[in-house]
């Protein structure tokens, strides 16, 4: 989707082109955190932090399902948009997370396993789980929305 005046500035995926690596949860959220102070500059127009931070949470848990449950990381995108970040991430298993609510909440609400999936369910909008056809593996994408500092609240 391309934001109208504004064309949208692509990241590098995981395989390391145009001198971007990403390969790990923290290289991941390093180069979040460089999109976002290109697109939002911290000295004229900064991002709100606790916007910042919403993205790193998300950024860091696709990224660390991925290589905990998805049998490695295929492919990690980041497109900022007017309003937010759009996230690509890609991995090997056909796997899709369960539902927030659904498989693995037991008896009283009590949770078993992790909490990445409900926090990624919480902080992001428009969140598509696509199986790849070829290959196998999926894509999770979302988009995270990073408002300026001095914008609403």
């Amino acid at each position: 989707m391309r934001e109208e005046g504004l064309a949208p500035a692509r990241s590098a995926p995981a395989r390391g082109t145009a001198g971007t690596s990403v390969k790990t949860a923290a290289a991941a959220r390093a180069h979040a955190r460089a999109v976002v102070d290109t697109r939002w500059n911290p000295s004229t127009r900064p991002a709100r932090e606790e916007d910042v931070v919403d993205l790193l949470l998300v950024v860091s848990e696709l990224v660390a399902n991925a290589l905990r449950h998805g049998g490695g990381l295929a492919g990690f995108e980041m497109t900022p948009v007017r309003d937010g970040v759009r996230l690509a991430v890609r991995d090997h298993s056909d796997a899709v997370p369960a539902a927030v609510g659904g498989p693995g909440f037991g008896a009283a609400g009590h949770r078993v396993g992790g909490y990445g999936w409900p926090l990624v369910v919480r902080l992001a909008r428009d969140i598509v789980i696509e199986k790849q056809n070829n290959g196998g593996g999926k894509t999770i994408s979302v988009f995270v929305p990073v408002r300026t500092a001095e914008g609403p609240s």
